[in-house]
């Protein structure tokens, strides 16, 4: 059985992960219990900058799926530190806790989720399936419009 390359994959879909960024509060980026992996929520920070903005206001779904990307992207950061730099480890995405900044009557936060699941399924194939939860916020921190965090099983 051939080990995955993930990092050539994340190369063909032209995403470079850079460094991890410090927490910004009193906790840690990950903790890991075993052979799972629990990351921190991360935001919808990206190479340009925080992604503002109220999905139902003032940001469409196109949009928050976007920002759900960045953080896939950067939860992936994350998990390749827990894996001492070594993502063949992932096992699997165990699962997604997905938060979208929306207003009162916006009703597509799996929608705007996507942009985070379907990222995990095109690096890591099956093993990027996972449970998952997408919920409505009314405001997220620094007002980014999505956070996402997550649980992964590595070896």
């Amino acid at each position: 059985m051939t080990v995955p390359s993930y990092d050539s994959r994340l190369a063909e879909l032209g995403i470079t992960l850079t460094d991890a960024p410090a927490p910004a509060a009193n906790y840690v980026p990950f903790v890991q219990v075993g052979d799972l992996v629990y990351v921190s929520g991360q935001i919808s920070v990206g190479p340009d900058g925080l992604v503002i903005g109220k999905l139902g206001a003032d940001m469409e779904v196109d949009a928050g799926a976007a920002a759900a990307r960045l953080c896939a992207i950067n939860l992936i950061t994350q998990l390749r530190n827990a894996c001492d730099g070594d993502l063949s480890r992932l096992k699997r995405v165990v699962k997604l806790n997905g938060f979208v900044n929306c207003t009162q009557d916006f009703t597509d936060q799996p929608k705007v989720i996507n942009g985070a699941s379907n990222l995990f399924v095109e690096v890591f194939g099956e093993a990027g399936r996972h449970a998952r939860a997408a919920v409505g916020a009314p405001s997220l921190p620094l007002g980014v419009a999505v956070e996402v965090e997550g649980i992964f099983q590595i070896a």
